[in-house]
């Protein structure tokens, strides 16, 4: 089915692929981190044409010194020759995947802006909420494209990228529910993904199972593992951020949400959580889009989430005695 990955690699014969080619669309992709790197190779080695985009003329030297993006899966690694270029590139955007941090996304946009056709189509690939609706704001006339993975991945050396996780990729646009025709583009790529008519549901629930977890994850310097033995403290944020979707109006983002919590605990207990990473790499870490645009969720609707507003002023403490950003 068109849109809808089957498991399947490119189940088209090489004549297709070369037709499919010439017809494709360029894909931009902004953000040189893990998934940006993960989308951007896969969707190279499918022959679907692909430029990354770099922060500046420094990055880019040092892009063009090596042979391309390297994708590292199953302990093998393979090198695709992607185009490079900085933002004031003059070649016009007609699709761009935003894969940069949620806090960087609005600049990032901004800077762009002039090479985007008044039409274009952006997938935002940001953390938590927020941040995708002030992209959407700044560009009114272009399609914005809400997206939510599951997949794993981590760099292992500049421009290489370990598949760690296999997952997949939810897509969807609240205002317009049709989906596009460029998921082909997906499905010959490899990428698993699917069609969402309730994007902000899927986005809801992540945001709720990043607050339960990763914040602890942090303040107890633990694996997610390590928050078995905090079941307590676990249980009673899933019970107001439970409440919290309700009000929100996403009583299915709500459902069984501690039950999935738990099982998440489990089924990545070996894992650090993406927050406690950037905390120990001293890097800036996602606050304001997770933890912060709950609270003010909870604020908007008058709701008095005691605990969640006590594990956020907690978190912010931790970050400032480590000299790190507070938003």
């Amino acid at each position: 089915m068109p849109g809808h990955y089957s498991g399947s690699f490119v189940p088209f014969t090489v004549s297709d692929l070369a037709e499919y080619k010439l017809m494709s669309t360029t894909w931009h992709i902004l953000g040189a981190g893990s998934l940006g790197t993960l989308w951007a190779t896969r969707l190279a080695r499918a022959g679907v044409p692909v430029r990354l985009i770099l922060r500046d003329e420094t990055r880019l030297a040092s892009y063009q010194a090596g042979n391309g993006l390297t994708l590292v899966e199953h302990g093998e690694a393979h090198t695709y020759p992607v185009i490079g270029e900085t933002p004031d590139s003059p070649t016009p955007i007609h699709r761009l995947l935003v894969a940069c941090k949620a806090y960087d996304a609005q600049a990032a946009i901004a800077q762009l802006q002039p090479r985007l056709v008044p039409d274009a189509e952006l997938i935002l690939l940001q953390n938590g909420l927020g941040s995708q609706d002030a992209v959407a704001a700044q560009l009114p006339l272009a399609r914005c494209i809400f997206a939510s993975s599951t997949e794993g991945a981590f760099r292992d050396g500049d421009w290489r990228v370990v598949f760690a996780g296999h997952g997949y990729t939810w897509l969807g646009d609240a205002r317009h529910p049709t989906p596009p025709l460029w998921l082909d583009d997906l499905h010959i790529a490899g990428i698993p993904h699917a069609w969402s008519t309730d994007i902000l549901t899927r986005l809801w629930r992540k945001l709720a199972l990043n607050c339960a977890i990763n914040p602890l994850t942090v303040l107890y310097q633990c694996r997610n593992g390590g928050l078995q033995n905090h079941r307590c403290e676990v249980a009673t944020l899933c019970g107001e951020l439970s409440e919290l979707l309700e009000c929100a109006g996403q009583p299915a983002a709500a459902l069984d949400l501690q039950d999935e919590v738990e099982r998440v605990i489990h089924a990545t207990a070996a894992n650090y959580s993406s927050m406690y990473q950037d905390v120990a790499n001293a890097r800036r870490t996602e606050i304001s889009y997770l933890l912060g645009y709950a609270c003010q969720a909870a604020a908007r609707h008058q709701l008095k989430l005691p605990h969640l507003q006590q594990l956020h002023e907690r978190l912010v403490d931790e970050l400032r005695a480590r000299g790190l950003p507070r938003d």
